[in-house]
């Protein structure tokens, strides 16, 4: 089953830096019991628990990872609703149920192909490597420690991902789509529609829309919430981040020097060679005068490039039997240690520049090869690299002093909440202010800020806040960045006086009753045309699809395909509400013509994928059907303490 990880190596690859570096990493199986607190458990899988703290840890993890990734793109509130927060409960309730049926079933992975896998990944494979061609012990060491691992820990993960594979590969390898089944939906996805459209404007009506007093005020009445001004406050807040301080944290000479030197293996490339080469194909495997026989023609083609080496790129394209370096002259470009086989590489390494080897021997056949070019082994100095370890050791700084400080300033705000000022002294921070903040995000300030944050407005609206004008928790509002905010003027929430807003009332009652009587007339059109069709006042003919909608908004372009259309012409009415209502005529049912069979054959695997995905869901859902999952706690929430 493990061929399925085999032949998708790229999705594979993505699954396993999204889950085991650093996701996996810090939530593996054996650690998921240091999470748990025991008082404020999300769920139980087969009597484990998994704590409301576990589901903080993930939630803020893969906000991080978001934000490093997305930059000003960054959306914290992605991360802070409850639909979020019930998704990483879900996947870790998936995980631990996959994690107790791998131990149930017994399912593992040898030795050699969880090598294999962790020396694809890439971060692992772009490590420098020692003089045999081996990763070097030290730069994996370290890599592995800065995401908080060593390697025997990161070795369990993988081999509990990989085992974990084997569960579902088979099920979305072997996923099928009959043919029959396959037409019908390609059939449903492509059929076209010629229709005529009728549009019913409500701007047609407004003249014949008269309102009097009563009716004006009945609408003012029932429609108070267009017309209210929204509680606002005016707020002063503290923002204690891990930037700010790693911004002010000078990094010395003696410091960046030292970090350089215990991390240099990162800014190491080793040797690298250039050789071309000529192949007389003779797999291991073949009958030993056939061997024989390519290994003399390659001595003979040897004797030959001895005395004119200058040919050997014209030899290599006549002579060679490497398909893949052949009409390139025998290029193989440059090359580090481990990725060609032993013998070939011993012989390369052994030659100097532009000299040629002896017949060398492979599995593959029989080699002559030509050494091109050296590229030394090189190391980035430290004034290349100044930069880029300036802001880790700044980053690393942040992060100690950061949690140094997180819980004194949380206790602060706490104990002295009658002003920020106290805080913003201690710590050298500026009160900042914002006027018209509002209980809901305003999206004019932007993703970022963090008077957007939906757990500071909360705080800042809650009933103490507003009475007592006392400052807010310390809310964590982003990694590394604390906030505590304060109310220093509030005015509730207000309905503007009938008086103030009578034009708004006047405009969107006469537009209520327009679209009202343009719904009606569009509705009588339709019934008299069931009854006897014509096509006076329709438009031009279109013809629409799901693919291609020619301008008709979505919303119509549904109705028209669900339409019946056994009988023509159809005809099929749409309330677009402001936009009034259409009216369709349904003239014509037909199918674009077949697709040529490559790009049949691209939406029969997109279709099998998709139907793949289905069943490999609905696997996973029996997996947990058959697990004892018990839900012990809402998780909309963060857990207390997880600021």
């Amino acid at each position: 089953m493990l061929d399925f990880v085999r032949n998708n190596r790229r999705l594979m690859l993505l699954l396993l830096l999204v889950l085991v570096f650093p996701s996996f990493v810090f939530f593996g199986v054996e650690s998921y019991s240091r999470f748990m607190d025991g008082s404020h458990d999300a769920a139980k899988v087969d009597g484990r628990a998994i704590s409301v703290q576990e589901v903080d840890n993930v939630v803020r993890d893969q906000s991080e990872r978001a934000r490093q990734v997305l930059g000003n793109s960054y959306d914290p509130r992605q991360f802070e609703g409850p639909e979020a927060r019930k998704a990483v409960l879900d996947q870790l309730i998936l995980q631990r149920v996959m994690a107790n049926t791998v131990a149930r079933e017994h399912l593992t992975v040898s030795d050699a192909r969880l090598l294999e896998e962790i020396s694809s990944l890439p971060a692992i494979a772009q490590l420098p490597r020692t003089a045999d061609g081996k990763i070097d012990d030290k730069a994996y060491l370290q890599l592995l420690q800065s995401q908080g691992m060593t390697p025997e820990q990161f070795d369990a993960r993988m081999r509990f991902e990989l085992a974990t594979q084997q569960l579902g590969a088979s099920v979305a390898a072997t996923a099928f789509m009959p043919k029959s089944l396959l037409d019908r939906l390609i059939a449903v996805r492509d059929q076209q529609r010629d229709v005529q459209a009728l549009l019913f404007k409500p701007a047609s009506y407004t003249a014949r829309v008269q309102p009097d007093a009563a009716a004006l005020k009945a609408y003012y009445d029932s429609h108070q919430s267009a017309f209210s001004v929204p509680e606002q406050a005016k707020v002063e807040y503290l923002v204690l981040s891990g930037e700010a301080l790693a911004a002010a944290q000078p990094v010395t000479p003696e410091e960046l020097k030292s970090y350089y030197e215990s991390n240099i293996a990162r800014f190491r490339t080793d040797e690298q060679r250039r050789a071309s080469h000529i192949l007389i194909a003779a797999p291991k495997d073949a009958p030993a005068a056939e061997r024989q026989a390519a290994k003399d023609k390659a001595a003979k083609l040897l004797d030959e490039l001895r005395k004119h080496p200058e040919t050997f790129a014209d030899v290599a394209k006549k002579q060679s039997q490497d398909p893949g370096s052949a009409a390139q002259g025998g290029d193989l470009g440059f090359m580090g240690r481990g990725a060609l086989v032993k013998p070939f590489e011993d012989a390369m390494y052994a030659l100097k520049d532009g000299q040629i080897s002896d017949v060398v021997e492979t599995d593959y056949g029989y080699h002559l090869i030509k050494l091109t070019g050296i590229k030394p082994s090189e190391t980035r100095p430290l004034e290349a690299v100044r930069t880029e370890l300036e802001a880790e050791l700044r980053k690393q700084f942040a992060d100690k002093k950061f949690a140094e400080q997180a819980d004194a300033f949380g206790n602060t705000v706490y104990e002295q909440a009658d002003s920020l000022k106290p805080a913003a002294d201690k710590y050298k921070l500026a009160i900042q202010t914002a006027d018209n903040v509002t209980r809901q995000p305003n999206p004019a300030l932007g993703a970022q800020n963090p008077l957007n944050n939906e757990k500071l407005l909360k705080a800042l609206f809650s009933e103490e806040s507003i009475q007592k004008k006392r400052n807010t928790e310390a809310v964590q509002v982003a990694p590394n960045t604390l906030v505590a905010a304060r109310i220093v003027d509030y005015r509730p929430a207000t309905v503007r006086k009938y008086e103030e807003v009578e034009a708004k009332v006047r405009e969107g009652y006469i537009a209520q009753q327009a679209a009202e009587l343009a719904r009606k007339d569009g509705e009588a059109r339709v019934e008299a045309l069931k009854k006897a069709d014509s096509a006076d006042g329709f438009g031009a003919v279109q013809t629409v699809s799901r693919a291609k909608t020619d301008g008709v908004p979505p919303k119509a372009v549904e109705a028209v395909l669900r339409a019946d259309a056994t009988k023509l012409p159809a005809v099929v009415g749409v309330d677009l509400g402001a936009e009034g209502y259409a009216v369709y005529r349904i003239s014509k049912v037909s199918q674009p013509a077949q697709a040529n069979p490559a790009q049949r054959q691209a939406e029969a695997q997109q279709l099998s994928q998709l139907a793949g995905q289905a069943d490999l869901q609905a696997f996973y859902e029996s997996l947990k059907a058959r697990s004892k999952v018990k839900l012990l706690a809402p998780v909309g929430t963060q857990a207390q303490g997880a600021e």
